[in-house]
């Protein structure tokens, strides 16, 4: 696996992930809006997936459409909640005004693994993410404005610690895959798409494929996601903080690299 951030320069946070022949491309901007009325003291996620005909042959024309919606709607619902990300840290003035985080995935190529390979870039790219940080001033008529701070390094982090990494289990017989290629996949009758946080904590699980899962394998493969899933955070951040620590020293590659 090859991982590297703040490769996009317009967005406020950026990652490139090479997993296998897998390649993923995640950016990040935040934008001012407005709260979701059930939940007025939060911002939120917002998720779009672009499936490049380069990608493979299958996205050409409208070809990659249904997956970028099924990839979307499953992001959301891994990421986009409170256990995840602090979203009340993303709100700015209750009711009115709230971080939106917009979050655009590109596939550059693709060989199996899709959704492992890109929970790792969103985590990446959120660890990247720099938000600028707001001042509320009062003016005379009652009414509020909003100030951005224009110093670069005067912004807010993304805590990142609970956001979780997505591990993708394929049954084939009687055993289970982790980390399948394109060939592995097509032998497989399902998968089992699990995420977990640092802690071995499980937060969705979604079956995947036409076939069946009898209760046993179910739970081995829950139990083998969450020890993989476990065991993927801590050297995934030493190599995010070892990588932001170098600063200007870091040679940059670049997601043409």
């Amino acid at each position: 696996m090859e991982i590297e951030t703040d490769v996009v320069s317009n967005t406020d946070g950026s990652a490139k992930v090479t997993l296998g022949h897998t390649n993923v491309l995640v950016g990040i901007k935040a934008e001012i809006g407005k709260p979701k009325p059930m939940l007025p003291d939060e911002g939120y996620l917002e998720f779009f997936v672009d499936c490049s005909a380069n990608a493979t042959p299958e996205f050409e024309g409208r070809g990659g459409e249904g997956l970028g919606i099924e990839l979307s709607n499953t992001l959301y619902k891994v990421f986009s909640n409170k256990q995840s990300v602090d979203l009340k840290n993303l709100c700015i003035s209750p009711g009115e005004h709230c971080w939106v985080l917009y979050v655009d995935v590109l596939l550059l190529q693709c060989d199996g693994n899709l959704f492992d390979a890109i929970s790792v870039a969103i985590k990446a790219a959120l660890f990247n993410t720099k938000i600028p940080k707001v001042r509320i001033a009062e003016e005379e008529d009652g009414g509020k404005e909003i100030e951005l701070s224009d110093d670069p390094y005067d912004c807010v982090r993304v805590n990142v610690e609970n956001v979780p990494c997505i591990v993708t289990l394929c049954k084939i017989g009687h055993r289970h895959v982790v980390d399948a290629t394109l060939q592995e996949k097509a032998c497989s009758v399902a998968s089992l798409l699990i995420s977990v946080t640092h802690k071995g904590l499980v937060t969705c699980v979604r079956k995947l494929g036409g076939g069946s899962l009898d209760p046993e394998s179910i739970f081995e493969m829950t139990e083998t996601g969450k020890r993989v899933g476990k065991a993927l955070h801590a050297p995934l951040m030493e190599l995010l903080q070892k990588e932001e620590s170098l600063g200007s020293k870091r040679q940059k590659v670049g997601f043409l690299g």
